[in-house]
């Protein structure tokens, strides 16, 4: 646990980093990457940077309550403070065995973010943390206490602590310091103080009662009532301002029984089985497979959401709006044409966009559209289509709960829209995975202890840890949701191809475990299936969810109420060519198509004849062509096409006159303008598509037809977006450096620290000369330069170097020189750990080392 043990202890956070090896330089710059940037020069930097605010502030915004618990009992106390003193803060006078255990680890993972140092004798705070973390009037630390006696009576005047210590029972003394020490010495003796607050009033007792456990701070009168009287005469309540009291830290230390927190968590809360399932032990076997069923199921119908949403943005979808995203009209509308509600909606065109399969197409009339990128998306297997979409949502910083909230200036946030991006998604979406995988095969948890979990894992992230707007909650929240309508679960339990998409490596379908705690510092189990990483993992839980997918069906069944049922999933031409005959009446299990006159029609403008549409159906029914289905078929057909519209502006004719003369006669045709050219021919003055469903709201069945009066096939127009990449996640702060960056930083800070703090000679300065400050490049004449360098080469010594680099850069390098010849010297760096040529005129000086470092 102690970072020296033996020799002088380190006086700063720098000499207790020199006294790591270079795998605990390493964990530390993995756990703070933000040191990294950029790579500092030695471990002196690296130690300033590390005790920055906003570097410091990251780091405890990653601890676990228990080791923030731990931080925050040290900055409760003395500076430095030995191990044993803390152990009394966080258990109290009564001991607790778990807290006990804990702690070691927690102390341990304080010192390997460079949090704490010093060894177990002598902890130390980081000062910033301590600022942080440390009971002030301004920022009341979360364990309730107040300031100590001495912070509290600085400003009291020396008459009126010569009172208190006096009433306390205790003797003057000649100055104010001796008189706060004394009072302190009897507010932390437990027999001593235990006597004073025998002789207190109860109702003064019950006055510290409800300043305990804070917040300390109380106000009172310019007369307060005997019991407060009786506190302040004692110096139990010290005066802060003249209406306001404190409550001394030593004195509710007391009063606590020695306990820095009412309630110390040294274990995470564990994940525990939903209710509903709280009572299948006894399950039967079969349950994982149940789950498993439930979400590819789940899976297939997210596959024909994201398909439905393509087809009614297939023209053009809805317009960009000038602020970016989609309007709410527009959003309502796709939900009303996928049948689901607007929250949901909004989560499905999240998805498309982040597996790039929707995007803007960036014209000056903007609109939404699929990509190119779509066109191949439905000729892959269902399982890769699945598989691109839960590692595009795994990914993604894009947060589609958020939409319809506002943001901070009180603008709506919109669907597709900008600042939907929250850098903790990624990390929540698959720890709460992890959660899942937890619990044994089959079993849901209980959302309310995920979140719990959630909470002691990260206490400090979000607005307020535990609150409704607490944003690592909520994104929790939405995760088991989403899951749920992707197929990632099953019934609330994470499925096999679930567990293949956290945990490429681990065999799908695993157990997971057999309990809730992962231990007081969980590592996520799916930190390996991020970044590059993410295809792999896809491409297993593709492999794992195949076996569970329906094989598609080449039929439906006929009902002779004018609808066909597809009892599973169809083949892609069956389903492309009755979507076109038919309407989707209702998706699910089985899906539900109805044959209504429009859709007959539907199908006859885009080339199919009624025989074609017989043969069709005969084809791919299981049962009989129902005789109300061939009827509606061979009667749309016979009409279809009767009249025979073109361009005059627009004309219609018909062989049949009787036709014409009740179209004329007809009051919804006064808006086409309508007049008769000759007995079977009407011209308007409407465009001949405006034409069209002017008749076709009559009832009619008009067809096209062009210049040469051939029917008109009319088709789809398919409309994409030029080639567009998914949209690039947010990163919550610098990402976690490579293996081979921290081996090479680590090397080259242990480098930049030796030749800044090796030992070298004097060199004789000028008369007159300023002493060159400690870290300056040294300065030689061109040929004590060489001199020196060439003499180093035949005796094999070291030197220390001033160099600046083609960019102008400078350091300070130790090296070896090895040889020097044509301007160059080619010498072994010790900085940089290999052989190296230095140009001599990017030398800025030379200086002999006292001690070889080889």
């Amino acid at each position: 646990m102690s970072e020296r043990t033996g020799g002088t202890p380190p006086r700063t956070l720098a000499e207790a980093l020199r006294t790591r090896d270079d795998d605990a330089l390493a964990a530390l710059l993995r756990t703070r990457p933000d040191l990294l940037s950029p790579v500092p020069n030695d471990l002196s930097q690296l130690a300033t940077r590390a005790g920055t605010r906003a570097s410091v502030m990251r780091a405890l915004e990653r601890l676990d309550r228990f080791t923030l618990q731990s931080a925050e009992a040290l900055a409760a106390s003395t500076d430095p403070a030995p191990y044993e003193s803390l152990l009394a803060l966080m258990t109290g006078d009564e001991g607790d065995a778990r807290v006990e255990a804990a702690l070691p680890r927690a102390v341990a993972a304080l010192r390997e973010q460079a949090l704490i140092w010093g060894a177990d004798d002598r902890l130390r705070l980081v000062r910033t943390a301590r600022e942080i973390l440390a009971p002030s009037p301004g920022h009341p630390s979360p364990t309730g206490l107040g300031p100590t006696v001495a912070e509290a009576t600085a400003g009291m005047s020396p008459g009126r602590i010569q009172e208190i210590i006096t009433t306390a029972g205790l003797p003057s003394t000649h100055d104010p310091v001796s008189a706060v020490a004394a009072l302190s010495a009897l507010f932390t003796d437990r027999t001593r103080m235990a006597a004073l607050l025998d002789t207190a009033p109860p109702e003064a007792l019950t006055v510290l009662d409800r300043l305990v456990w804070g917040p300390p701070y109380g106000e009172i009168t310019s007369k307060p009532a005997p019991p407060v009287q009786w506190l302040r005469d004692h110096g139990l309540l010290l005066p802060t301002s003249t209406r306001t009291v404190v409550l001394p830290r030593e004195a509710a230390l007391h009063l606590r029984g020695g306990r820095a927190h009412r309630d110390a968590e040294p274990e995470p809360p564990a994940i525990l089985p939903h209710p509903s399932t709280a009572s299948a032990a006894s399950a039967a076997v079969s349950r994982p497979q149940v789950v498993d069923s439930a979400a590819a199921a789940q899976a297939y119908t997210a596959l024909e959401t994201i398909e439905e949403l393509a087809k009614e943005w297939n023209e053009g979808g809805p317009n960009v709006l000038r602020a970016g995203g989609l309007s709410v009209r527009d959003l309502k509308r796709t939900a009303t044409a996928l049948d689901v509600t607007e929250p949901v909606a909004a989560f499905w065109v999240e998805l498309a966009y982040a597996a790039g399969l929707l995007a803007a197409d960036g014209e000056a009339d903007e609109r939404f559209a699929p990509t190119p990128a779509y066109d191949q998306w439905p000729d892959l297997p269902p399982a890769e289509r699945w598989a691109r979409l839960a590692t595009a949502w795994l990914g993604a910083t894009r947060t589609a709960g958020l939409v319809g909230g506002q943001d901070s200036k009180g603008r709506t946030l919109a669907a597709l829209g900008p600042d939907l991006d929250r850098g903790a998604a990624p990390e929540v979406r698959r720890h709460v995975l992890d959660l899942l995988a937890s619990l044994p095969a089959g079993t849901a948890p209980d959302p309310e202890s995920v979140l719990a979990r959630l909470r002691w894992e990260r206490p400090l992230r979000g607005a307020a840890a535990g609150r409704p707007e607490d944003l690592r909650a909520r994104i929790a929240a939405w995760t088991l949701n989403e899951a749920e309508m992707l197929g990632v679960t099953g019934r609330g339990a994470l499925s096999s191809h679930g567990r293949a998409l956290i945990a490429p490596d681990a065999e799908a379908g695993g157990s997971g475990g057999s309990g809730g705690s992962m231990g007081a510092f969980p590592k996520p189990a799916s930190r390996a299936a991020t970044g590059a990483d993410l295809p792999a993992a896809g491409l297993h839980a593709a492999r794992a969810l195949a076996p569970h997918l329906p094989e598609p069906l080449d039929h439906v069944l006929l009902q002779a109420d004018l609808t066909a049922v597809a009892p599973g999933p169809l083949l892609r031409p069956l389903a492309e060519t009755l979507s076109v005959i038919a309407d989707i009446e209702s998706r699910g299990g089985a899906t539900v198509y109805r044959f209504t006159p429009a859709s007959v029609r539907r199908a006859l403008d885009a080339g199919q004849s009624a025989s074609d549409l017989h043969a069709f159906l005969a084809a791919h029914s299981r049962t009989p062509v129902p005789q109300p289905l061939s009827y509606l078929i061979d009667d749309m057909a016979r009409r279809h096409g009767h009249l025979r519209i073109g361009a005059a502006s627009a004309y219609v004719r018909c062989d049949d006159e009787a036709v014409l003369d009740e179209i004329l006669a007809d009051r919804r045709s006064q808006g086409l303008r309508l007049r008769r050219l000759a007995p079977t021919v009407l011209a308007a003055q409407a465009d001949p598509t405006t034409l069209l469903d002017g008749l076709r709201t009559m009832g009619l069945a008009p067809a096209a037809e062009s210049a040469e009066g051939d029917v008109l096939v009319t088709r789809a127009h398919a409309h994409r977006t030029p080639p567009r990449t998914p949209p690039a996640p947010v990163p919550d702060g610098p990402p976690v450096p490579a293996p081979t960056l921290l081996g090479a930083a680590v090397r080259a800070i242990r480098a930049g620290d030796q030749a800044a703090t090796v030992v070298r000679k004097t060199l004789p300065e000028p008369a007159g000369a300023a002493a060159p400050a400690r870290g300056d490049l040294p300065r030689t004449t061109s040929a004590e330069t060489l001199a020196t360098v060439q003499a180093a080469a035949l005796t094999g010594s070291a030197l220390w170097i001033g160099y600046v680099n083609a960019e102008g850069a400078a350091s300070q390098r130790v090296i070896a020189p090895v040889r020097v010849e044509g301007g160059f010297v080619t010498a072994y760096d010790h900085t940089a750990d290999e052989v190296r040529t230095y140009p001599l005129h990017r030398i800025t000086g030379v200086s002999e080392l006292a001690d070889d470092p080889a």
